[in-house]
C-alpha cells in the first residue's frame, strides 16, 4: 500500500465531498497518481483529453453549465504551461477549477532533469489560491483533507469570486501503486471545510439613489431574473437586456438597445439620469461608448466580488452586493420615474425589432444576423428551447446580442472573460457534457474553428450532443467592420486580417468522425441544425456566407432602424 495513492485519493474524495462532479484528464506518467485516484471515484465523470490546451477550455464549458468547479489534471512539463489561457478566461469569467498540475519532486529541479520546468506560480495573479505542498513525505496526514477540502471551497467561495485554484504536486516513483485506507473524514459525507462567503445585501438607503428619476438598468451575465424584472416595473426602467442575462422577454426588456443607442434619433437616450449596471458587461461598444457619454446621469454599479467592472470609467459609485440581492432588498422600496418614460423605449423596442425582421426576411441567403436570429427563435418549429447555446466570441456574440430574439427561450453562455477566440471548440463541448440529454448548439466563426479544431480529437467518441453551426466567411469577418478595411489596400488587408483560410471545414470534420452539411439559404438553416440535434452526438452544420455581404446587411439594417426611430 502507498502512501501516496492514499494522499491522493483523500484529496479526490475532499474534491468530491467539496460539490466536484466532473474530472478531465491529460495523459502523462507524473501525473499517475492523482489520475488513477480521479478515475477510482465512482462519483466522478472522468473525460479523458489529449491536448492540455483543448482539456482546460473544455473545463471552462463544464463550470459555465454547471457552476461547479470541475478538476483539470496534467502531467508535468509544458503541459502546465498549456493550461494558462483557460486559466486565465476561467479567472476573469468567474468560473470555478481546481487546477491540478503533476510535478517532479524538489530534487530533480535544476539539474536538467527531462520535463521539469518552474511550475510554482505559473499562473501568476489568475487563480484563487495556489499551494504547492511538496512530496507527500512532508505533507502530514492531518492536512491532506484540509488541502482537498480548501482548493473546492477556494474555486467556489474565495472573497474574490469563484475562479481557478491551482494544486502543484509533486510526485515520486513508483506512480502506480494501490491506496491504504483513507484517513476519517467529517460524517454525513460533509466536505473538511466549507467556505461561506455569499455577498451581503445592499442598504435600503441606496434607493434614494433611484427614486422618481429617468433611468436605466444595464443587465449583464449573472442577474437574477424574477427579481430584476419586479425592480424594472417598481422603477418603470427600460431594461438593456444582455442575452447571456436571461433578462429578454421579461419585464420592459429592450434587446435592441445597440440599435437604439447607435444613432441621435432616439432622443430618450440623451436624458437618462441614471444607470444601474448589473452583471457582467454586455460585448456592444455602442452601449459602452453611450455610458461614456453621460456625464451628467449617475450611475451605479453593482458587482458581488469587489471587482471593478467600469471600463468607460463613469461609476459614481460601486455597491458590493449581489446583484440579485440588490434587486429584492429594493425593489419595494423604491419610487417609478415621472409618467411616460419607459413608453417611448418600450415604444422604440417594438419598432425596432419590426425593422429587423423585415429586413432579414427580404434575404433569401443567409446571412450572419439571421442566423442568429434563428437560432434563438423560440419557434416550436426552431432548434428546441431546452438546446443549451454556447455563442463564439467576435461577431457572433454581438450578432446574436444585437439580433437575437428578443424573447429567446435560451440559456446563453460565452467566453466573455477575456473574449478570446481560443478553446471555442473546446469549450462548447464542455458545455454540452454538462447540459444534459438535449446538449448545446454552438454559433461559431470559421476562424474560430479552425483555431481550436484540435479539440474535435476524439469527440465523436464521447458520449456528447453538441451540434456546431460554423459561418463560413472564409476569413476574420469582424476586421471586416474595422477602420482597417477603408485604410488599406485589399491585399494587405486580406494578408493582415482577412486572413483566408480556404480550409474544407467538411473534410476537416470527417476526419475527426463528425457528420457535417452545408447550407447557404436562410430557409434551410434551422431544418439543419434541428435535423442534427435531433441526430445527437457531434456535428456540424456549416454556413455560407459571404464578408462584404455581411457588412452590407448589417449597414442595411442600422439604416431601417434608424429609419424608423426618426
Amino acid at each position: 500500500m502507498s502512501r501516496q495513492a492514499t494522499y491522493c485519493a483523500t484529496l479526490v474524495d475532499e474534491f468530491v465531498r467539496g460539490g466536484v462532479t466532473e474530472a478531465v484528464i491529460s495523459p502523462g506518467s507524473r501525473s499517475t497518481p492523482l489520475a488513477l485516484a480521479l478515475a477510482a471515484n465512482d462519483w466522478l465523470r472522468v473525460h479523458v483529453i489529449l491536448d492540455e490546451r483543448s482539456a482546460g477550455f473544455f473545463a471552462v464549458g463544464l463550470a459555465q453549465a454547471s457552476g461547479r468547479p470541475p478538476v483539470v489534471l496534467t502531467t508535468s512539463g509544458t503541459a502546465a504551461a498549456e493550461l494558462h489561457p483557460a486559466v486565465v478566461e476561467a479567472h476573469q469569467a468567474r468560473l470555478p477549477m481546481i487546477v491540478c498540475t503533476a510535478d517532479r519532486p524538489p530534487d530533480l529541479h535544476h539539474i536538467s532533469a527531462p520535463q521539469t520546468v518552474v511550475q510554482g506560480q505559473i499562473y501568476g495573479p489568475a487563480v484563487r489560491w495556489f499551494f504547492e505542498p511538496g512530496v507527500v513525505e512532508g505533507v502530514p496526514e492531518t492536512a491532506w483533507r484540509s488541502i482537498g477540502a480548501r482548493a473546492a471551497a477556494e474555486a467556489l467561495a474565495n472573497v474574490a469570486g469563484p475562479g481557478p485554484v491551482h494544486l502543484n504536486l509533486a510526485f515520486r516513483d513508483p506512480l502506480v501503486e494501490e491506496p491504504a485506507d483513507l484517513p476519517r473524514g467529517r460524517r454525513d459525507f460533509q466536505p473538511w471545510h466549507r467556505a461561506d462567503r455569499t455577498p451581503g445585501t445592499p442598504s435600503r438607503e441606496l434607493a434614494t439613489a433611484l427614486h422618481g428619476r429617468r433611468g436605466v438598468i444595464v443587465a449583464g451575465k449573472r442577474c437574477g431574473r424574477t427579481a430584476l424584472h419586479h425592480l424594472a416595473v417598481a422603477l418603470q426602467w427600460p431594461v438593456l437586456a444582455d442575452p447571456r442575462s436571461q433578462a429578454r422577454g421579461g419585464a420592459n426588456s429592450i434587446a435592441a438597445f445597440d440599435e437604439l443607442l447607435r444613432g441621435e434619433s432616439f432622443a430618450p437616450a440623451r436624458d437618462v439620469e441614471c444607470v444601474l449596471r448589473l452583471g457582467e458587461p454586455p460585448a456592444s461598444k455602442v452601449l459602452s461608448q453611450w455610458l461614456a457619454g453621460l456625464t451628467h446621469a449617475e450611475q451605479l454599479v453593482v458587482d458581488p466580488y469587489g471587482r471593478w467592472p467600469d471600463p468607460e470609467r463613469r461609476a459614481d459609485r460601486i455597491v458590493h452586493a449581489d446583484p440579485t440581492a440588490f434587486c429584492s432588498e429594493l425593489m419595494d422600496a423604491v419610487h417609478p420615474a415621472p409618467e411616460g418614460w419607459l413608453a417611448p423605449w418600450l415604444d422604440a423596442e417594438a419598432a425596432a425589432q419590426a425593422a429587423i425582421d423585415t429586413v432579414l426576411a427580404g434575404h433569401d441567403e443567409a446571412t450572419e444576423p439571421a442566423v442568429a436570429r434563428a437560432l434563438t427563435s423560440p419557434d416550436p418549429h426552431g432548434i428546441g428551447d431546452d438546446v443549451t447555446l454556447f455563442v463564439s466570441s467576435s461577431m457572433p456574440i454581438r450578432d446574436v446580442e444585437w439580433y437575437g430574439h428578443p424573447t429567446s427561450p435560451h440559456k446563453v453562455h460565452a467566453n466573455r472573460g477575456a473574449n478570446g477566440i481560443d478553446g471555442i471548440v473546446s469549450s462548447a463541448l464542455g458545455v454540452a457534457a454538462a447540459s444534459g440529454r438535449a446538449g448545446a448548439v454552438a454559433l461559431v466563426g470559421d476562424l474560430a474553428f479552425l483555431y481550436d479544431a484540435g479539440g474535435l480529437l476524439g469527440a465523436s467518441q464521447r458520449d456528447l450532443r453538441c451540434t456546431f453551426v460554423v459561418l463560413d466567411n472564409d476569413g476574420g469577418g469582424i476586421f471586416s467592420f474595422l477602420p482597417q478595411a477603408a485604410a488599406l489596400p485589399a491585399d494587405r488587408f486580406e494578408q493582415l486580417f482577412g486572413t483566408p483560410q480556404s480550409t474544407d471545414l467538411a473534410a476537416l470534420a470527417a476526419v475527426h468522425g463528425v457528420t457535417s452539411t452545408t447550407v447557404d439559404r436562410a430557409a434551410d438553416v434551422v431544418p439543419a441544425v434541428r435535423d442534427a440535434v435531433g441526430a445527437g452526438g457531434v456535428r456540424l452544420v456549416i454556413v455560407r456566407t459571404d464578408r462584404a455581404a455581411n457588412v452590407a446587411v448589417h449597414d442595411e439594417l442600422h439604416a431601417a432602424v434608424a429609419a424608423v426611430l426618426s
